[in-house]
């Protein structure tokens, strides 16, 4: 155990050497590091050292590997709040980022024991569900699948979602007093990897939420992120109201 403290402290070394070039702007978003080679005969270390430092920088999501091509700084991750209910189009275009969504499903289904659990109502009762993909820069982001009582929204079907995404519209018009959020680390399903434009083997950050009103289920949701394109955070103060300052 001890021949492996002195490999460690050079992998530690080679990481914050990095992070501190990326930190302080010197290599801003885009820019290419130093080779791996390169990375060996500047602190006289074995590749495989480098290459975990490079490994674990990736993970992090401060680098992004392209094989055969180079390391380069990774792109800042947007954060979205998790203290309120995020409007994912507003986020997008307040980073002065093009913003679409593409509805993949608005139908009517009876609801699965599952769902029905989580709305309080009874297997195979009616229920409305929606899919859609929001995307920054034709860049998918999130992966939406959202379940509707149909007591509470009767007209969810009827909307026009391609002009306001299913997320806004119930903001706008039904009022809401509780909201619960969980967030899970996850792999996606095939299926949703190639929704996302990701690899099944790379983690996705998934936000379920729920809403109510008068203690009545409004909706359940599901949105499925790249870990590496996004994460969830907040900041609040000791009183537990957010800050936005």
């Amino acid at each position: 155990m001890k021949r492996d403290l002195p490999s460690l402290a050079l992998y530690a070394q080679v990481k914050d050497h990095i992070s501190r070039k990326i930190q302080d702007g010197s290599w801003p978003a885009g820019h290419r590091l130093p080779s791996e080679s390169e990375l060996v005969a500047q602190f006289g270390i074995s590749r495989m050292t480098v290459n975990r430092a490079l490994r674990e920088l990736m993970e992090q999501g401060r680098i992004v590997r392209v094989a055969g091509v180079g390391s380069f700084v990774a792109e800042n991750k947007p954060q979205s709040t998790l203290l309120q209910i995020a409007n994912i189009a507003s986020e997008i275009r307040q980073r002065g980022h093009d913003y679409r969504c593409e509805m993949l499903a608005v139908e009517r289904l009876a609801a699965s024991p599952d769902v029905a659990a989580w709305l309080d109502m009874r297997a195979g009762t009616s229920v409305f569900h929606s899919v859609c993909l929001h995307l920054e820069n034709d860049t998918p982001v999130q992966l939406e699948e959202r379940y509707v009582n149909p007591l509470v929204v009767p007209d969810f079907l009827e909307q026009d979602f391609a002009a306001v995404p299913p997320s806004e519209y119930l903001v706008r018009h039904v009022p809401f007093d509780q909201i619960e959020h969980v967030v899970d680390a996850v792999l996606p399903t095939a299926e949703q990897a190639g929704r996302l434009a990701m690899e099944p083997t790379d983690p996705c950050l998934l936000l379920t939420r729920r809403t109510w009103t008068r203690n009545t289920p409004v909706t359940w949701v599901r949105c499925l992120h790249p870990a590496s394109r996004y994460s969830l955070g907040s900041r609040f103060k000791a009183d537990g109201n957010p800050s936005f300052g």
